[in-house]
């Protein structure tokens, strides 16, 4: 599904956002101890609502991944991860399977609650992608599961004049729809590759919150420079419409881009559970061990 963009079509952008804040993120290890580095951690949560984590792994020594994360339970949000390289199997409460592989997503409403598994189906070879926590709104927290899988070529994709390839997760952009949109949090979730030399524009709605992700090469956003493996957070401007990346002359480059429109509501998180109050978190806590997620994956 790649076509490109036409004239009429294309994002314009008359004022980027500029850089508030660099975040190199912090290495820790989760699931059945996978090595990771976790980009947007909890002390940042309320910066970047609606979003409440993204982690990115990577490597090719299976002993970093290859235990995966075992069954484990999750209540009050959305899980999405997109699997760059390698293969991850399925499995949850709620009956649903599927192998998450190259260039694929899996977009997961815990909401009332699930317990899952992602378990690798490789043992060697690399492994790289990201899960992103996206909150749900109070009145959806208790609403039922949904799941969906979506393989490389069932995403959205689309190449500007420039070369520039374009994947859309989420939301809309240069007039091409993502695979998944939300009427109340707004997501867009772009994966953007530019050739070396090459700009990039996305509009941004001056209220949603927004913040960008390298993983190959280094970018230029309004002068400031991106390493690699370092987040961008994009300041809140009204005057800005939009972001402009620029990839670094010598080299292509490789950038997630995520905004999202905050919800502005309390976030009380307990490891898997994020809820809005300490009794709702009491009684996720309750309703696990009593069983009410199902009988696991």
């Amino acid at each position: 599904m790649n076509n490109t963009v036409a004239n009429n079509k294309k994002d314009t952008v008359t004022q980027s956002r500029q850089i508030e804040q660099l975040f190199a993120g912090v290495d820790t290890q989760d699931g059945a101890g996978v090595k990771l580095t976790r980009v947007l951690t909890q002390q940042l949560q309320q910066r970047l609502d609606p979003y409440l984590m993204l982690d990115n792994f990577k490597s090719d020594n299976p002993d970093d991944y290859v235990a995966g994360f075992p069954n484990h339970p999750h209540r009050g949000f959305e899980t999405i991860t997109y699997m760059i390289t390698g293969r991850m199997r399925h499995r949850d409460s709620a009956g649903n399977e599927g192998l998450l592989q190259n260039g694929g997503v899996q977009w997961m409403t815990a909401a009332s609650g699930v317990i899952h598994s992602e378990l690798p189906e490789q043992e060697d070879g690399a492994m790289e992608g990201f899960q992103l926590w996206l909150n749900l709104p109070a009145k959806d927290k208790m609403n039922e599961p949904w799941y969906k899988d979506f393989q490389s070529e069932d995403l959205p994709k689309y190449t500007t004049e420039d070369g520039v390839d374009v994947t859309v997760i989420a939301g809309r952009s240069h007039g091409v729809e993502g695979a998944v949109t939300r009427d109340i949090t707004e997501p867009t979730y772009l994966d953007i590759h530019l050739p070396a030399g090459t700009s990039f524009s996305q509009a941004i709605p001056a209220d949603h919150n927004a913040f960008a992700f390298v993983y190959r090469g280094t970018v230029d956003i309004e002068g400031e420079i991106v390493p690699t493996k370092n987040m961008a957070i994009l300041k809140n401007d009204k005057d800005a419409d939009g972001v402009t990346i620029t990839a670094d002359s010598e080299e292509d480059t490789k950038v997630i881009l995520i905004t999202g429109r905050p919800l502005r509501e309390p976030i009380v998180q307990y490891g898997p559970f994020v809820m809005n109050s300490q009794q709702e978190i009491m009684q996720a806590v309750t309703d696990f061990q009593s069983g009410k997620f199902g009988e696991g994956a």
